[in-house]
């Protein structure tokens, strides 16, 4: 069992949640609702790990470190 942190993002345009697991390719989606985005978040990374692991590309995962947030005037 290995956890994996999420970004996930509100958008205005589309009024979706938008979340992005970093480092995994194609580990993406979108949904209405955050319990929503859970699940789909869940079910793409179990299939993005399933064809990693079929390639034989399954090697070393990555690993969270932490957040920055940068300030920039707008």
């Amino acid at each position: 069992m290995k956890t994996f942190t999420a970004y996930v993002e509100w958008d205005p345009a589309t009024k979706l949640y938008v979340g992005i697991i970093p480092g995994i390719t194609g580990a993406h989606t979108q949904a209405k609702t955050l319990d929503e985005l859970h699940k789909n978040l869940k079910e793409v990374l179990e299939l993005c790990i399933e064809e990693l692991k079929s390639k034989g590309e399954l090697k070393e995962l990555p690993q969270f470190n932490g957040l920055q947030q940068i300030e920039v005037a707008i």
